[in-house]
């Protein structure tokens, strides 16, 4: 690369440093880390000189605007070479390393997630500020065009790669309505296109932004879904809220913000850029042959999974696709294991049931502290299903309160299990002939489980041998 060896000793006027091919991941660009001395600059050779030249322009605007990107020192005649400023290695997709492949973020990786949202809001307003948007590549804005491309991209890279038939007129309905949704505003906001973590440095544990050049004046949800959603992320539920609530923070420093709108326009853009990434997934990895990008469409099918339980009906037959797509046979091993939660009722007298997860068990909560209408003879042929038992439990007033005591704890236990990805917990209740306050106990907890986080709960009442299921 002698081209990037004559521009780095033009400008530093050093000679002969070396040259370090750095990892480039799924671009076409190539870059260089270049060293002499106690100086390091990093060299880039870019295939495309527009877009090369958008991302020296809008290097040159940000840095004048005071916003944390590389500086662009020197650049080739032919604008196919650039030198910019050395940002050092540490990368935020990798720091919250820990959070990703656990689901439970520690306070240092939220502090730096809540970071680097805030300072989007500041980067899609300050970075419009005076920006020339005719510099931008391919497009100087969002709009149909770049809709539809990206649309079509998702179609023909992707959805027709799977061998589904569909009927391509209606599915171009639902485009069309989903593109007048994505397009019903017209912001003067800067749209960074590709923020993710993969995309933010951290130097001196300030978040610092690269690889712009795809940016062009937009609306901001683009940049949020594109963050919050990120394929690898995996950013639980409510982390997501919590980050939204801050970057909806820091963008009402510039323009008023409509709390209750922001969620379900974002919810529009979350959907479309979760298609124009499977049909880069498809482009990059079923056609350029690039294991990086197939590996990640796992963690997009997910992502698109838990958005289609909500459902889209503006979207009819988009919808549908979708939801078969997902189903295919052929992306099963893909499908993120739920939790399941199994509920026993159990007799002390004969054991507690055996954990046939083999994980050792979960909660075992004691009923015999309640009163007991076993030791009344019109209850012996009755169990905590019927509805004499049942009348008696409730007015009695101890199983509710014993009942609302056990339903924060595990609520909370469900969740985090939910976050973290597993797959398999189990509570017992046990009472002296597990035949009425167990088998009440355990069914109530199923039923609050199932209509509260609708997973599957499975429901043992073990000394009746009955079995029930809530899907």
């Amino acid at each position: 690369m002698q081209q990037l060896i004559s521009l780095f000793t033009t400008y530093t006027g050093k000679g002969s440093p070396t040259l370090e091919a750095l990892p480039s991941s799924g671009s076409n660009r190539r870059y260089f880390r270049l060293k002499k001395d106690d100086l390091s600059l990093i060299g880039v050779h870019g295939k495309s000189r527009e877009e090369n030249h958008a991302f020296i322009e809008l290097s040159r605007h940000f840095h004048r605007q005071q916003l944390n990107t590389p500086e662009v020192f020197a650049v080739s005649e032919d604008e196919m070479f650039y030198i910019q400023q050395d940002l050092g290695d540490e990368i935020l997709f990798d720091t919250i390393k820990g959070g990703r492949l656990t689901g439970v973020f520690s306070h240092e990786e939220k502090a730096l997630l809540h970071k680097t949202i805030a300072m989007l809001a500041d980067f899609q307003v300050k970075g419009a500020q005076g920006l020339d948007f005719g510099a931008c590549y391919p497009q100087p804005g969002f709009n149909s065009r770049s809709v539809y491309w990206d649309l079509n991209y998702f179609k023909y890279n992707f959805l027709k790669t799977t061998g589904m038939e569909f009927q391509e007129d209606l599915l171009e309905n639902d485009f069309e309505k989903l593109a007048g949704n994505l397009l019903r505003e017209q912001p003067q906001t800067f749209m960074y296109r590709d923020f993710q973590s993969r995309n933010v440095m951290l130097v001196d544990g300030n978040p610092y932004f690269i690889d712009f050049q795809g940016g062009r004046k937009g609306p901001v949800y683009y940049d949020v879904a594109s963050f919050l959603w990120q394929a690898k992320a995996n950013f639980p539920e409510e982390l997501r809220d919590e980050l939204i609530l801050t970057y909806i923070e820091s963008l009402k420093k510039y323009q008023p913000v409509d709390e209750t709108y922001f969620p379900k326009q974002l919810r529009q853009f979350v959907l479309f850029r979760t298609l124009q990434v499977l049909g880069a997934y498809g482009f990059r990895g079923y056609f350029e042959k690039k294991p990086h990008f197939i590996q990640s469409v796992p963690f997009a099918l997910n992502n698109l999974r838990d958005l289609l339980k909500e459902g889209f009906d503006e979207y009819p037959y988009l919808s549908g696709i979708l939801q078969e797509m997902t189903e295919l046979k052929q992306f099963a091993d893909s499908r993120k294991r739920e939790l399941e939660v199994r509920i026993y009722s159990f007799a002390y007298k004969k054991g507690i049931p055996d954990d046939t997860s083999g994980n050792g068990g979960g909660y075992v909560f004691d009923c015999r502290a309640i009163n007991n209408p076993g030791k009344y003879e019109r209850y012996n042929n009755v169990t905590g299903l019927d509805e004499p038992v049942i009348q008696f439990l409730e007015e009695d007033g101890e199983m509710l309160e014993f009942l609302d005591n056990i339903y924060p704890l595990v609520d909370r236990h469900v969740k985090r299990y939910k976050d973290r990805g597993f797959t398999d917990l189990m509570i017992s209740f046990g009472c002296t002939g597990g035949q009425h306050r167990s088998v009440y106990a355990a069914r109530k907890t199923a039923e609050h489980i199932s209509k509260k986080f609708g997973i599957k709960v499975s429901l043992v009442h073990r000394e009746q041998n009955l079995e029930q299921v809530f899907r």
